[in-house]
């Protein structure tokens, strides 16, 4: 059996780095963890194929090809995944969907064929047996949650690495908090599931074999939700990995509980991790209260980050504005927590209520549900009635991106993490693909772009004062001019009237 497995386009947005990736060539940031890990699921004697519509085009001769075709991403893929079902309807092809995406929103994808939702470990097998006997049903779904041993490695020669600037693994499922507008907790628990070290070192001598030496991304959205497995199996299974085959650089999303164990940081820091997202979302008590986000409660975040920052790791940053509590003046005090705080990559967006969040549920009850969200907010839009408005939300959220990534605002924040940050044998000298990546950004930011003032005096004080640092110094000059491009965008969209959103009979059912 074929079987061709379709990732849809992602829209450009602050994590697509879609304008940073000019510099370095690469048309992609990752490439469909999901899919092919799916495909180390189906029988090894099916011919597969993946076609990532991000690098490649998805051509006729792929679907002409195809016995099946398999599909599935996020919700911010949600327009991506449209197109791809009709090119596949108007083949005249099967299709079997999964994912975040579907399985929060399969109702309104009614010309898919056949839906495997929730973890693929429980439900994948149960279509394929189905589907050898002739006899598939509709839709695949389970409320357990899977055993991550049973997870297979990635088959990684299904992609063409070369289109990436990131590999990704995954080491965990789950989340210990429960923050009402997030839905990790809702499809994946709230007790984190992982693999075993040998799971994680089997994938990531697969990507090195590959001949993979970059950046790895550990996709989880809490990496220590377990700390004692963190700090006693993962961390110690890396260090030792390093050793062999590093300095391979890695990165993870982790909650700001991190700064109170220094033993934890320094493992991590060990282990080659240079970089974490953390979910600050508000500097305000009440907002942290209002939003059962108890990990960021009762403490001093500035300094947290500080410590993280001090002790070797970038940290970047979530925020979101529109919660009950906040005010017009919220806007300027988060701007003036992300510039103290140096965090370089501050995400701002709209607060926003995905299916199957106790948020969605309140706002249903609330009569305040617009619509159903799933996780774009590129043109700044919310699901929620916000209390102070939606207009002023949107005029507040426009000024605030206009501020934090304005060329003097953005680099004075890369000289206050540079100041931070130790010098680390992790963090590699410039190579030659640095070199020349260096040279487009003199090209691009240095002489035409806007910035190049603040970009040649970010430059002349790096390597006066934090020369070990200066490859990082020049990665993060094409991250913000990214992140500046996109605020742009989003600041103009929102100068125009909110964007009507479908489906909020189907949202209310489904919380």
């Amino acid at each position: 059996m074929n079987i061709l497995f379709v990732f849809p386009q992602l829209p450009e947005s602050y994590w697509s780095y879609s304008h940073a990736l000019k510099i370095v060539k690469r048309p992609s940031l990752l490439p469909p963890l999901g899919l092919l890990t799916v495909a180390a699921m189906l029988p090894a004697h099916w011919d597969k194929r993946l076609v990532d519509t991000n690098v490649q085009p998805l051509t006729d001769a792929d679907l002409a090809w195809a016995d099946y075709v398999y599909i599935g991403g996020m919700g911010i893929q949600w327009k991506g995944a449209e197109k791809v079902i009709a090119r596949v309807k108007a083949a005249g092809k099967k299709m079997v969907a999964g994912g975040p995406l579907f399985s929060a929103a399969y109702a309104f994808f009614q010309d898919v064929d056949h839906f495997v939702l929730n973890e693929a470990e429980l439900t994948l097998g149960a279509f394929v047996a189905d589907l050898e006997k002739g006899t598939p049903k509709r839709i695949y779904r389970s409320r357990d949650f899977a055993d991550m041993h049973q997870s297979p490695v990635p088959l990684w020669h299904l992609a063409d690495l070369s289109k990436y600037a990131v590999m990704s693994v995954q080491y965990t499922r789950g989340c210990p908090f429960d923050c009402d507008f997030c839905n990790v907790t809702a499809m994946l628990g709230r007790k984190p599931r992982f693999k075993t070290p040998a799971q994680i070192i089997a994938e990531l001598d697969g990507l090195y074999a590959a001949g993979w030496r970059d950046h790895v991304f550990f996709v989880d959205d809490n990496l220590i939700g377990n700390k004692k497995a963190a700090r006693e199996e993962l961390l110690p299974a890396l260090i030792q990995w390093q050793k062999t085959h590093g300095p391979i650089p890695l990165c993870t999303q982790a909650s700001i509980n991190l700064a109170d164990d220094e033993n934890l940081t320094q493992l991590m820091v060990a282990a080659g991790f240079e970089t974490i997202f953390v979910g600050v979302e508000s500097s305000d008590p009440a907002s942290l209260e209002e939003c059962q986000k108890v990990q960021n409660r009762n403490r001093d975040l500035i300094r947290d980050i500080k410590k993280l920052q001090r002790a070797g790791l970038e940290v970047q940053a979530g925020f979101i504005v529109g919660f009950d509590h906040d005010t017009e003046a919220t806007f300027q005090q988060q701007m003036d927590f992300i510039q103290e705080s140096g965090i370089v990559s501050a995400m701002v967006g709209q607060l926003q209520a995905p299916p199957g969040t106790k948020l969605a549920a309140r706002m249903a009850a609330e009569k305040r549900l617009l619509g159903i969200s799933m996780g774009d907010n590129t043109d700044g839009s919310t699901n929620i009635m916000p209390t102070m408005g939606l207009e002023k939300l949107r005029q507040g959220h426009a000024w605030l991106l206009n501020r934090i990534y304005a060329p003097r605002a953005y680099y004075q924040r890369v000289k206050t993490l540079l100041a931070e940050l130790p010098p680390s044998p992790s963090r590699r000298g410039l190579r030659l693909r640095d070199l020349m990546a260096f040279g487009r950004t003199v090209l691009r930011y240095g002489i035409a772009g806007k910035e190049r003032w603040e970009y040649w005096k970010l430059l002349f004080w790096t390597l006066r004062h934090k020369r070990r640092l200066f490859s990082l110094a020049v990665r993060l000059a094409a991250i913000g001019h990214h992140h500046r491009r996109m605020s742009e965008e989003l600041a103009a969209n929102l100068s125009k009237p909110a964007p009507p959103l479908a489906g909020v009979e189907v949202m209310a059912a489904a919380v």
